[in-house]
């Protein structure tokens, strides 16, 4: 007999949604992080459109970490605000399409 194991079942709940009813920015990254571990990348895309971009900041801040990059610190501030952009612009249109606005 063997045990099923479901990532599902471990990821935290959103307290924002979980207490107002709306989403946060930050929902449906863990899910997301879920299946770009898995190799659907483009159910990670539609869960949380920032993923790459986050996937992509967070590699290039350890590399720096190790290496000591010239110009790090501004590829990872126009990094961030990529990706904030990207955050604020999906959230925007995400509430957009649930409150019919």
């Amino acid at each position: 007999m063997f045990l099923k194991f479901n990532i599902q079942d471990y990821l935290l709940p959103c307290l924002n949604k979980k207490f107002l009813g709306i989403d946060c920015p930050g929902c449906g990254i863990q899910r997301s992080i879920v299946h770009l571990v898995k190799g659907e990348f483009a159910e990670a895309f539609q869960l949380y459109p920032a993923i790459f971009t986050l996937v992509f900041l967070f590699t290039f801040i350890l590399i720096n970490k190790k290496l000591k990059l010239k110009h790090a610190s501004k590829i990872i501030f126009t990094l961030a605000i990529i990706n904030v952009l990207i955050i604020s612009i999906s959230y925007i249109i995400k509430m957009n399409f649930i409150f019919n606005l």
